[in-house]
């Protein structure tokens, strides 16, 4: 039986679930620029900081297990107000199936309500899965940071990417 997935902005409730799901994939030493998720604090810290500024960021949930998640933080320069930088990731489990997409439009729906028309991200070079996704839904490569990573004795690159859209006055 399949389960049904959801897509939902985070609350405070989904705290220690965001913070599990960043450390296992942290821990995967494979997609993210940390080996380990933030701490309790930090990520009360950073999803608090997110609602309080009113920063998209929304969470996969299965049942009352947090699956995944993508957040967009706004600049908080005085000439880039439109920018927003995105970050998102899901469990081992969940992917190939959709939900990074449903996770990704969803977020960028919200930014593009709050203004935000340039949206960028970093992704590992070999992470072919998510470049894809992020051609698909309209982002471009704007360049490449070479052997930015040393990860388990071997260079990384990192890709620069982003989504221009026209810019929406909230």
């Amino acid at each position: 039986m399949a389960h049904e997935v959801s897509i939902r902005p985070i609350t405070e409730g989904d705290i220690e679930g965001f913070r599990a799901a960043v450390d296992l994939v942290a821990r995967e030493r494979r997609y993210l620029s940390r080996m380990a998720g933030p701490s309790p604090d930090g990520a009360a810290h950073f999803v608090r900081s997110n609602i309080a500024h009113g920063h998209p960021q929304f969470v996969a949930m299965c049942d009352d297990t947090l699956i995944g998640w993508c957040d967009i933080v706004r600049s908080d320069g005085d000439y880039e107000s439109h920018v927003g930088s995105m970050g998102m990731g899901l469990l081992p489990a969940w992917r190939g199936q959709g939900h990074g997409g449903q996770l990704l439009l969803a977020t960028l729906a919200r930014a593009r309500q709050i203004g935000l028309s340039r949206i960028e991200l970093e992704v590992h070079a070999s992470n072919a899965r998510a470049i894809s996704l992020y051609r698909r839904l309209g982002f471009i490569e704007e360049g490449r940071k070479r052997r930015a990573r040393y990860i388990d004795e071997r260079f990384e690159d990192i890709i620069l990417m982003a989504r221009l859209d026209e810019p929406h006055t909230p």
